[in-house]
């Protein structure tokens, strides 16, 4: 168990004098049980991050559920040590495999399923997710960034973003024999198409992925929102290597940032004219997915990502486009509208989809209906479950999902002016 620092109880207080009750004691019981239920000290120094009811690290889970927590940061330097020593966590964990997407809290061989021979006892589910090398890099990078703290940054980081950037240079000419998933009798997509090596594609400068943030199959291989999450990232990297004067490593990010961006500009636009939107996934050969999936990285994410600002032109083509009954995952009920997810029941939506809706909201008035809502389908429980049915809230999955909880509180903090070092 970990105490909460005081600069998050410093943040809290100021929360406290600016939120309803019911609000700053939905967000005070977010931090208090992130603290002292998902985070386990670690002999190493480092510090495990469950992701809430499922007894597993996973690399893209935890960096979302610490970035509230640079809100606090900038005072006693308590906060910043904390995620400090959950970056050192995934830097070691992506070492052990980087193409592994949740890990173990101690090599005990604990699995979701054990999908590969040659599996580590470390590693919880070995899913290839683009997406969990973007938040390893986002995690530290952010810190730095915001906080200009470097103890996290050392010799294990360095050579976790070796290892890192190797795999997405390989996995940007992918082998499409190199990798196959199947789980047999499991749902379509829990597992990738034709044989377990996913849909045919072109090489064309993004980034091949296995699978979505949802842990779901991908249909095409190219994860726009995860593609344009690691050229963010990539650019930061290129920054921070030249900065710790590794010129090899900030020209090979830089190099790579860039083709990966002007691979989305020619092959992730669809739709004419002044409709012209993102695709959620690409082949390369001309096939899109059109809808945009409810985890994080998202086509509704992409300003919390870093790719482009709120009032960005395609970005609010793409988001109508998302927020509206043209998208194949909207839906709508007697409680609630949102995104929903071939992962969860029908009709299901997720909070945290509504939460990166108020977050990246161009007007206040909809940040906070966004806030409301949330409060409003909880079943009474005081935590944002990972899916809510839209007609009946008190219908939902996953009873402790510690990263919709603290998205929740992000938005939070952000309605009442406290979230500016987290945004």
């Amino acid at each position: 168990m970990i105490e909460l620092p005081a600069d998050v109880l410093h943040l809290l207080d100021r929360l406290e004098a600016k939120a309803e009750p019911g609000t700053f004691e939905r967000v005070r019981s977010a931090f208090v049980t992130l603290f002292a239920d998902a985070m386990t000290p670690l002999d190493d120094s480092t510090i495990f991050v469950a992701t809430g009811d499922i007894p597993a690290m996973w690399i893209r889970d935890s960096t979302w559920q610490l970035r509230p927590l640079l809100a606090a940061t900038g005072s006693t330097g308590e906060s910043e040590r904390i995620i400090a020593a959950v970056s050192r966590r995934q830097a070691k964990y992506l070492l052990i495999d980087p193409y592994a997407n949740a890990f173990n809290i101690e090599p005990n061989g604990n699995c979701w399923h054990r999908d590969f021979e040659d599996q580590s006892p470390w590693v919880f589910e070995r899913k290839f997710e683009l997406d969990s090398i973007a938040a390893f890099f986002d995690l530290a990078l952010r810190l730095y960034r915001v906080a200009d703290f470097t103890e996290h940054l050392d010799e294990t980081f360095w050579l976790a973003t070796e290892v890192c950037l190797e795999l997405l240079e390989r996995e940007q000419q992918h082998d499409p024999t190199s990798y196959r998933f199947v789980r047999e009798g499991n749902p379509a997509h829990d597992q990738l198409s034709h044989d377990g090596f996913g849909a045919p594609f072109a090489n064309v400068g993004m980034v091949w992925s296995a699978f979505r943030p949802s842990d779901d199959g991908c249909s095409l291989p190219f994860l726009i929102p995860a593609n344009t999450h690691l050229v963010v990232m990539l650019e930061w990297l290129a920054d921070a290597a030249s900065e710790f004067n590794k010129r090899d490593l900030a020209k090979r990010s830089r190099t790579l940032g860039r083709t990966v961006r002007r691979a989305i500009t020619k092959h992730a636009i669809v739709g004419q004219g002044p409709d012209k939107r993102y695709a959620y996934e690409v082949d390369g050969l001309g096939s899109s997915l059109e809808w945009d999936d409810p985890n994080v990285p998202s086509l509704l994410a992409l300003p919390y990502l870093g790719w482009c600002g709120l009032g960005d032109r395609r970005y609010l083509q793409t988001r109508n486009w998302v927020l509206s009954r043209h998208n194949p995952m909207f839906v709508s009920g007697k409680h609630a509208t949102g995104l929903a997810s071939v992962h969860t029941p029908p009709r299901h939506i997720w909070p945290l989809a509504l939460a990166i809706q108020g977050l990246t909201a161009w007007s206040y008035d909809e940040s906070e209906a966004c806030l409301e809502l949330l409060e409003a389908i909880d079943a009474g429980t005081g935590r944002n479950h990972e899916s809510v049915n839209v007609d009946d809230p008190n219908q939902f999955t996953r009873p402790w999902f510690s990263w919709a909880d603290m998205t929740y509180a992000h938005l939070a903090l952000r309605v009442h002016g406290l979230s500016q070092r987290a945004d």
